[in-house]
């Protein structure tokens, strides 16, 4: 019934479509601005899955995936897409989740990040953290930032993911990508050993447990610019989720390592254009300035909220305020901006 998966990834792409969902009892699904739509087309049956994706994996991946049941990795298609994928079972079947990774990297004004984006791109030391829930544009923001640096910097960059997505060409830098899987068994192990490798800057995928987030923050603190990702949805919670990932009795030498150095958290959240025409994001940013690095220090994370909102003069801006420029530009609807605000009552005070 259904031919290659070539064709449904032409679809995809077709369709401006950021992802694809093969899964059994159901046709080919795709996510348009945030909203899943079905493929007009038959309802995929548990043989077409696996057919379906059997036929792009490598003998090596089919083993691993039938080792593990999971299975992430990046496929280049010519002529369409890179594409970013995660194969799985569900109750016996196989199916995946295709995200598409736009070839071409876009820079921080491209894509609407506030300035200070740019400027902790440039930051010469410490640790840039990008949040958000899943499928927020947190792995392309990452890449916009590293490609400022390529451009401007001459520096070696080591990139740790998983999968790789944006592939970067030498400018002024120098960039290694290792892919966790097949360049190296994990984040921990890769962070490990990278400092052996004489690195300017370090890209973390994506901070997932205690050994990664402390080799992460410990290379931050020796000289490294180190930019990594956590799915928080704000800043106070990412210092949060980073220090309570320690036992207790470790804690406290997190926070003054953390205090130290941090240089900033961009926390995003693409939200449905009002014309209809895409996404745009929405930006709360926190600098690392004195005053932030003293609440770090002693968990004040609650005192974090008031600092962003009055700490405009260093590039800081909450997410409700983000959410008012966008809603009075008339970008995003007013419904739009009022549920995603963080604080309700607030944002109609704004």
């Amino acid at each position: 019934m259904y031919g290659d998966l070539k064709e449904l990834l032409q679809l995809v792409v077709k369709k401006n479509a950021s992802d694809l969902h093969l899964t059994e009892g159901e046709p080919p699904i795709l996510r348009i601005d945030g909203e899943l739509v079905p493929v007009d087309a038959p309802r995929l049956t548990a043989d077409d899955t696996k057919r379906l994706m059997y036929g792009v994996l490598t003998d090596k991946q089919k083993v691993t995936f039938e080792e593990n049941l999971e299975l992430d990795f990046s496929l280049y298609i010519p002529n369409i897409s890179r594409f970013r994928v995660n194969v799985h079972q569900q109750r016996g079947c196989v199916e995946a989740a295709f995200r598409v990774v736009i070839l071409n990297i876009r820079s921080v004004e491209e894509l609407g990040l506030p300035a200070i984006v740019g400027k902790l791109a440039m930051k010469p030391n410490g640790l840039v953290i990008i949040t958000g829930p899943t499928g927020m544009g947190k792995t392309t923001t990452l890449a916009a930032m590293v490609d400022l640096i390529n451009t401007q910097r001459k520096c070696l960059i080591v990139t740790i993911e998983d999968p790789i997505e944006y592939l970067f060409k030498n400018k002024k830098s120098i960039i290694k990508q290792r892919e966790v899987g097949s360049d190296t068994h994990s984040f921990t192990s890769a962070l490990k050993h990278v400092l052996r490798q004489d690195p300017d800057v370090i890209l973390v995928g994506e901070m997932r447990d205690l050994e990664t987030i402390a080799t992460a923050v410990t290379a931050a603190e020796t000289g490294h610019l180190v930019l990594s990702t956590l799915h928080t949805p704000d800043a106070p919670q990412t210092v949060d989720r980073i220090i309570d990932v320690f036992p207790p009795h470790q804690q406290q030498q997190i926070m003054v390592q953390l205090a130290g150095c941090i240089q900033g958290i961009v926390a995003q959240q693409l939200l449905p254009r009002k014309d209809g025409k895409g996404r745009i994001v929405a930006t709360e940013v926190m600098v690392g300035t004195d005053a932030v690095r003293s609440c770090v220090r002693e968990h004040r994370t609650q005192q974090l909220a008031t600092i962003i909102q009055t700490g405009m003069q260093h590039g800081m801006s909450t997410m409700d305020k983000s959410l008012k420029e966008l809603y009075l530009k008339g970008i995003i609807t007013y419904e739009t901006a009022i549920a995603r605000a963080r604080n309700v009552n607030e944002f109609r005070n704004l």
